[in-house]
């Protein structure tokens, strides 16, 4: 199961940086592609400070304390998965802690390395490793977000208090393929959780 779970964070890995460094290579921040023609399914192309989802933390030393923590929890995590491995644990589980370490690895990259090989997107599309240097310095770039879907666009009725014909639209966030990554082991995590958590209270219960 080593091997699997490799494999899996290493072409989550992959496609999340090939989908973001072509972003970042072929598109102005704020441009958008209308995939299929859609007005639900867009590639829009935004930077944030990363946070999943495109909600940041404030400041300078705010984005350097949340880059040393989520490299700590990745750590942890790794560390996490590879006991799970070497304990035999479920098979699914070992996947979904695959999927998230892959994707908050995917974003530590950006927040790493993108303000050092890739100069700023605002009014011309980014070049990859720019003579002149690149926007940011270590651990201080940015995370690019590009799947947008709107399906639900209209807004609330008047009746509601504080809303009240306010512009709804569902599904809001900007993402990328790493936060997507988080989210579908976080999904299956609870969906499954008494299914982990009983193969492993039983695990404990023989070993005592």
């Amino acid at each position: 199961m080593l091997k699997k779970s490799i494999l899996i964070v290493f072409l989550i890995l992959l496609i999340d940086q090939i989908i973001k460094i072509w972003i970042k290579t072929h598109m102005q921040l704020g441009d958008e592609i209308h995939v299929f023609g859609s007005n639900w399914f867009i590639i829009h192309f935004t930077e944030n400070e990363g946070m999943a989802y495109g909600m940041t933390f404030g400041g300078g030393y705010g984005k350097l304390i949340l880059s040393l923590f989520r490299i700590v929890a990745v750590g942890v995590i790794g560390w996490y998965l590879y006991k799970l491995i070497k304990e035999n644990a479920d098979k699914l589980y070992i996947v979904c802690m695959s999927l998230i370490i892959a994707g908050a690895a995917g974003n530590i990259i950006d927040s790493a390395f993108y303000g050092l090989i890739f100069n700023e997107s605002y009014f011309n599309v980014a070049r990859l490793f720019p003579a002149d240097g690149g926007y940011s310095t270590f651990l201080h770039g940015k995370v690019v977000d590009m799947f947008y879907f709107p399906i639900i666009q209209s807004h609330f009725p008047a009746c509601i208090p504080f809303w009240g014909g306010e512009e709804l639209v569902f599904f809001r966030p900007v993402f990328n393929f790493a936060d997507a990554s988080i989210s579908v082991g976080v999904f299956l995590l609870i969906i499954f959780q008494k299914h982990f958590f009983k193969k492993e209270v039983k695990a404990e219960e023989q070993q005592a």
